[in-house]
């Protein structure tokens, strides 16, 4: 078997309210009951990596190495919807002129994109 993306670890402060944005965010559920420590959330309909959530008391990094990147086809919707669900918007100097993306926070801080891809 060749060898996959299973699972996007993200770090949080509170495992649980990280749960709940992304699991609405991405239409993900937990796979199982977790706890405060680690929580894994699946995809609704089972396509797709597995985001896990462990409690980590690093700081965010306001230029992280390694961040998601949300498509959408609707980008001015999904970035209201998703500050709707708690994230917030980042004040981002690197934006190029032409550029596709939004840089979002979710509610621990981990930057995240959201990408206009019609």
């Amino acid at each position: 078997m060749p060898v996959r993306v299973g699972s996007v670890v993200l770090g949080v402060s509170d495992v649980r309210r990280a749960a709940e944005f992304w699991a609405r965010a991405l239409d993900y559920r937990p796979r199982d009951e977790g706890d405060e420590a680690w929580l894994v959330l699946v995809p609704v309909d089972g396509g797709g990596p597995n985001i896990s959530l462990g409690l980590s008391e690093t700081p965010v990094q306001e230029k992280p190495r390694v961040h998601l990147d949300l498509y959408t086809s609707d980008q001015v919707a999904e970035v209201d919807r998703l500050l709707a669900l708690g994230a917030s918007r980042v004040d981002w100097a690197d934006y190029p002129p032409d550029a596709d993306f939004v840089v979002l926070a979710d509610p621990d801080g981990n930057r995240f994109c959201v990408i206009d891809k019609p």
